[in-house]
């Protein structure tokens, strides 16, 4: 008993602010560390009177209908708003047809965001659309390039915000805290009806969804980049000055995009949340850690005090409370920053558990408001640490190459625009451009650039360093240059290399290819061996189902007998089956780095028996190597991770082998047998 007290105890952390308000999450503490027991997320909710489907099954039919006439419409900008219309009927038709609203006041909530829906959509067939023109809180919704399904966000704007005005407004980012029941339906009437804790005078704050529950990783990170663009598009957004904030969950959100994207922003606020996965899981789950060599490479994709370094661009002022065993977010972050001779500005609200307290708010505000007047500013020194190609800039500087990925890059970089050169430190490091845009290059025009490239330790610029003269800015004040290191020094241009390279977007690892637009391709032949065909197959149902579940959008599919040009050149490719079983898949086998017959699989030069083995795998796609491939995988991480956000990180690297004579379950889609990284040229590493 004394036992289950401390556990109910402990998760009285798990009482997350959200938007202003607190939610009570369902958790269930310790339990939460057993992969055989793991409960639903989100959780299975009421079963509707008959009364209550019928009513909102009607009024959605009524919604699609509507929504289909309008698509028929010539009218673009009747086009651009359908997704304002579509996003209120799919909230309804997948919290009906998935059991998603979970009490009886959830079902009059989807019932008024059904009527929300109603309402837009008569607006629109009268070629009306008055939310466009509303300030206050509004939702709105676009189409995303991942999956082409609508997502929602919401905004609040400012009563003084004029439709027809010219001036620039300030806009927040504001990340929400986990809420394992915040689906569509739920997320759009909260949107619809409650502010959040901060509005700034002349701001626009953005809610985004970020697809659920993830953290705001993955596609929860693009949800974020889709919905602030789309805002652009209707609103009158200063560039330089956006910022990201957040608390619990989107605290987490907050300290990722932080440090993944700190050119993008003129502030962070994080609050509470977690900035890392390992000590977190220990620290605030309890549990016991038992990760792969490959899962640690992989934590750098996420760990923010990997990152840390690249806060040095972006003001950060992180908040936690006093009592708030999620403190230690900051604390850890804070312990990163010190390494890098920073010192984080970190507000602590006194003798406060999990929310933010009043006086901490004030002081805030009045940070946030004073790093908004001076905005955004390009920097005169870079410092940037980066694992992956995925995130590669910082303001004026690109790492176009790495020598070896998921090992610290590091890059010093410092204009001296009065002796007309660059001093650049890199490490880890085999390409870099540089790019001052028309009108923002600091040298004089004529004299050529000179880039100092340092060559000590990427702690300290030493004496030995190699000089490299670059052309003169052009007259328009913009300047650019590429430089790669060709393993003995560095030279101009970019690098000579042939064949495949991981670049950006291009890169790896194969969560990477659930960031942008992709294409399941379904096989309707017959497998080779009967038990990695019923595989395939149950693992692509299981992607489909919880692409839905935990990313909240529609994956694509399509037969691989009905799989076009157009679809190759615009997605990447997700095969499920084998050769025998996937006529796709087949014309592209022989152009791929593994070997597989009704007998055998071969990968990285092991042999497999073909009867109970199956490789899993991302490539670049032989029909067209600016898109991956993937091979019988989704997202990577599976159930168990749903239960702690700190667990969303990608499970396996570039290429997997499975036996198959263990069963799928909530960690793994069968015993990982070998599984390792292709180096930098696409190739297995020796």
């Amino acid at each position: 008993m004394r036992n289950r007290i401390l556990c109910v105890l402990f998760l009285s952390v798990f009482l997350l602010f959200n938007h202003g308000y607190t939610v009570s999450v369902q958790a269930d503490g310790l339990k939460d560390n057993l992969p055989a027991q793991v409960r639903p997320v989100p959780p299975v909710g009421i079963e509707l009177s008959d009364t209550d489907r019928r009513d909102l099954l009607s009024g959605q039919k009524k919604l699609y209908t509507q929504i289909e006439t309008l698509k028929k419409s010539k009218d673009a900008r009747i086009q651009s708003l359908i997704p304002d219309v579509e996003i209120f009927a799919r909230a309804i038709r997948d919290g009906v047809a998935h059991r998603e609203l979970f009490t009886k006041r959830d079902v009059t909530t989807a019932k008024n965001v059904l009527a929300e829906g109603l309402k837009r959509a008569e607006a629109l067939l009268d070629g009306n659309a008055p939310w466009t023109k509303q300030t206050g809180l509004v939702v709105r919704g676009y189409r995303s390039q991942i999956d082409r399904t609508v997502q929602p966000y919401g905004l609040e704007i400012p009563a003084s915000y004029t439709f027809e005005g010219k001036d620039e407004y300030r806009l927040d980012l504001w990340f929400h805290g986990r809420g394992e029941r915040s689906t569509e339906p739920l997320f759009i009437a909260q949107r619809m009806n409650r502010k959040g804790r901060f509005q700034p005078r002349k701001t626009i704050v953005l809610h985004p969804y970020g697809r659920y529950s993830n953290a705001f990783k993955f596609a929860g990170e693009v949800d974020v980049l889709e919905a602030l663009e789309h805002a652009r598009q209707f609103y009158r957004v200063d560039e330089n000055r956006i910022s990201v904030r957040g608390f619990s969950m989107g605290g987490a959100g907050c300290w990722q995009m932080a440090v993944h994207y700190p050119d993008l922003f003129f502030a962070a606020n994080p609050g509470a949340g977690f900035s890392e996965t390992p000590e977190f899981l220990k620290f605030f789950q309890k549990e016991t850690l038992t990760p792969t060599w490959y899962e640690k490479k992989l934590w750098h994709m996420y760990d923010c005090t990997d990152n840390a370094a690249n806060l040095f661009q972006l003001p950060t002022i992180a908040y936690s409370g006093e009592l708030d065993i999620q403190k230690q977010a900051a604390d850890i972050m804070e312990l990163a920053l010190k390494k890098e001779n920073l010192r984080l500005t970190h507000i602590i609200g006194p003798k406060t558990k999990h929310t933010i307290h009043a006086d901490s708010m004030k002081i805030i505000a009045a940070k946030m408001d004073s790093l908004a007047r001076r905005g955004r500013i390009v920097p005169k020194e870079i410092r940037f640490v980066t694992y992956t190609l995925k995130y590669n800039r910082m303001h004026w500087l690109t790492v176009t190459q790495l020598q070896e990925h998921w090992s610290q890059a590091r890059i010093a970089a410092r204009l001296l625009p009065d002796d007309n050169k660059i001093e650049i430190d890199a490490r880890n490091v085999r390409g870099i451009k540089l790019n001052f845009k028309a009108g923002e290059s600091p040298f004089a025009l004529d004299r050529p650039v000179s880039l100092v490239m340092h060559t000590g330790k990427a702690s300290k610029i030493s004496d030995s360093k190699q000089v490299l003269v670059a052309l003169r800015p052009e007259t328009d004040r913009s300047w650019s240059c590429e430089i790669h290191f060709d393993g003995k020094q560095w030279q101009l241009g970019s690098s000579p290399a042939k064949g495949l390279q991981k670049k950006h977007n291009l890169q790896g690892p194969i969560d990477d290819a659930f960031m942008s637009s992709f294409l399941i391709v379904k096989p309707t032949g017959k497998a080779w061996n009967e038990k990695p065909g019923l595989w395939s197959v149950s693992e692509l149902n299981h992607f489909v189902k919880e692409w839905r579940r935990q990313f909240r959008g529609d994956a694509q599919v399509v037969n691989d007998t009905d799989l076009t040009a157009e679809q190759i050149a615009n997605n990447h490719l997700i095969y499920f089956g084998d050769p025998a079983s996937n006529s796709a898949l087949a014309e592209i086998i022989d152009q791929l780095p593994l070997k597989w017959n009704e007998r055998e699989l071969i990968v990285a030069n092991k042999k497999y028996d073909a009867a109970h083995h199956a490789p899993i795998m991302i490539y670049p796609n032989p029909a067209n190597p600016a898109r991956y491939i993937v091979i019988n995988s989704g997202f990577t991480y599976r159930e168990f991770a749903y239960l702690n956000n700190a667990r969303q990180v990608p499970k396996l690297p570039d290429w997997a082998v499975i036996d198959l004579r263990t069963a799928p379950d909530s960690l793994w889609p069968g015993k990982v047998i070998d599984a390792d990284f292709f180096n930098e040229q696409w190739q297995y590493k020796k």
